[in-house]
């Protein structure tokens, strides 16, 4: 993995969770998950990031030089977002 730090966030009745949580499993990605249905109030830091309650919803935030947090990137989707997710993990 190319150094960052991954959050997702998701909830149990949609498919493209079920499908990201599946593939971060088999390609062995560190990451900290959030449940919506489990964490309801971090729906709000999805909307304040993503601009949106879409799940998945993926986060990934990488240090700076400075130990000091650069802008995230984030994305909303798994399947649309496959390649560019394999690319930034660094996974083939």
């Amino acid at each position: 993995m190319k150094n960052f730090h991954l959050e997702v966030y998701t909830r149990p009745t949609c498919s493209d969770c079920q499908d990201l949580k599946k593939f971060l499993q088999v390609h062995h990605i560190p990451h900290k998950e959030y449940d919506l249905a489990k964490q309801p109030l971090k729906e709000k830091d999805l909307i304040k990031i993503t601009g949106n309650r879409i799940v998945p919803g993926l986060v990934f935030s990488k240090p700076s030089l400075l130990g000091l947090r650069r802008k995230p990137k984030s994305m909303i989707g798994f399947e649309r977002n496959k390649d560019e997710i394999k690319q930034l993990l660094n996974v083939r």
